[in-house]
């Protein structure tokens, strides 16, 4: 089956690819491990010139590679932009910062010297998201080439031209041929790569079966993974928080990326005594984005993905609607071209409902109310996932509890939750293990290697 690239804002067909064959894979394979013996010696004055070269090859081009995002995945062109100019931070970012990171450190024992050593793996896998077609890539591969080991691409099958084209710009920025690849294969190919013995390791940013699958794939050859996967974000807003604030934030964290983020606030948590204030400004909000073409500069909500993205959503929503959830806004797909899904709040969500359980991605918001504080942290904990967490709130008590007693990987208080090169990214239960971003991230493809000189 061919590869296509489908423009979700008029469902036109914009290009189509072949799969790669065995043969090619096996030639891209080699490659691949033939780079790493030569790359893992650079040093990282090396590596870093190249990196930082990317970066501004990335800020240069921002304009034609968030045309490129647009067209192919349906994001506002703002926020495509923002992603390539936010790709070439984390290129900055691991260009400084990665010789400190992996620096040996000396640790005080008995013997003549001891100290912890960070060594690449080898080859790792990468298998991508099409949401965020280029940061998802950039904030593995930036890591991921300053420590030395060298990447194969596996991306979403509808952004292939964003794919080939990150390829294009390591290539251009001065990184070997081998050092970064772009594989052209279907989701039943991965595991034929990822059993190869000269792949070292894996990750994966994507659905819970998609995890699965790979993390299974990875643990029958005992390779190292990192998964990060689904979120069903809690944003709690107390009668302590700054109300109005906490309802702007929220509709920018609700519908950021058309509402197909892992990290969007998808379940809004808010205290009876400000429910009323919190439901009626949100719900204008909502009502009152403008939703159209993602090219024109004053659109707020561009379309979904893929016109299966809009039947699935719908369906969950319907669900949720009969199961005995209470619409205050939307709840029906746009009758228009593309693949556009009206801005929807839901309320008075039964447990047994999949706005309840499920993560919904799409501009689709559910509102819950609670009595206080301890029944807000339960219900927000009331998940298989675990990513992030948004909290409002003005008290230092509570602060200090959210901080404590979320379940989730990354908790912000008074902020929508977000990516940031210098912070670890990821999250527990459902929602993954391991981390990207930060020194933690730069870390998990490498060899902790223990040195004891007696």
């Amino acid at each position: 089956m061919a590869i296509a690239s489908i423009n979700p804002a008029t469902g036109q067909v914009l290009k189509t690819f072949e799969p790669l064959s065995d043969a090619q894979i096996e030639k891209k394979l080699q490659l691949a491990a033939d780079t790493f013996s030569k790359f893992r010696k650079l040093s990282f004055s090396e590596r870093a010139r190249t990196m930082a070269r990317a970066g501004e090859i990335l800020e240069a081009e921002k304009e034609a590679l968030g045309r490129l995002m647009t067209t192919e995945m349906g994001k506002t062109l703002k926020s495509a932009v923002a992603e390539a100019a936010k790709c070439a931070w984390v290129c900055r970012y691991y260009a400084e910062n990665a010789e400190r990171f992996l620096a040996d450190e000396v640790v005080e024992t008995p013997a003549k010297k001891s100290f912890i050593r960070y060594q690449p793996l080898g080859v790792v896998l990468a298998v991508m998201p099409w949401n965020f077609p280029f940061w998802q890539v950039f904030r593995f591969i930036a890591p991921g080439l300053m420590a030395g080991n060298v990447g194969l691409l596996k991306h979403a099958s509808n952004v292939p031209q964003c794919a080939l084209k990150i390829e294009e710009i390591l290539s251009h920025a001065g990184f070997p041929q081998g050092a970064f690849q772009t594989l052209l294969i279907g989701a039943q190919q991965v595991d034929g790569v990822l059993s190869d013995d000269r792949v070292a390791a894996a990750t994966l940013t994507g659905s819970e079966g998609a995890g699965i699958q790979v993390g299974v794939s990875a643990a029958k050859r005992i390779k190292k993974v990192v998964l990060e996967l689904g979120g069903s974000d809690p944003f709690i807003v107390t009668r302590n928080a700054s109300v109005d604030q906490a309802i702007a934030t929220a509709v920018e964290a609700r519908i950021i990326n058309n509402g197909q983020s892992c990290i969007a606030a998808k379940r809004f948590i808010v205290l009876d005594e400000i429910a009323e204030k919190f439901e009626s400004g949100f719900v204008s909000r909502m009502k009152s984005l403008k939703v159209g073409d993602p090219m024109d500069s004053q659109t707020e909500l561009g379309p979904l993905s893929t016109a299966d993205a809009v039947k699935s959503l719908h369906a969950d929503v319907q669900k949720t609607i009969q199961a005995g959830a209470r619409v205050l806004t939307g709840g029906r797909p746009i009758e228009r071209p593309g693949n556009y899904y009206e801005p929807t709040v839901l309320t008075n969500i039964p447990k047994d409902s999949p706005a309840y359980r499920e993560e919904f991605f799409g501009p689709v918001a559910s509102v819950f109310r609670v009595k206080n504080i301890d029944d807000a942290i339960r219900l927000a904990n009331d998940s298989r996932f675990g990513l992030g967490a948004s909290a409002w709130t003005n008290d230092p008590q509570e602060r200090e509890q959210f901080e404590n007693e979320i379940q989730a990987g990354m908790v912000f208080i008074n902020k929508m939750v977000v990516s940031d090169p210098r912070m670890p990214f990821g999250g527990v239960k459902s929602s993954g293990h391991g981390r990207e971003l930060g020194v933690h991230g730069i870390r998990e493809f490498t060899n902790i290697k223990t040195v004891w000189v007696e």
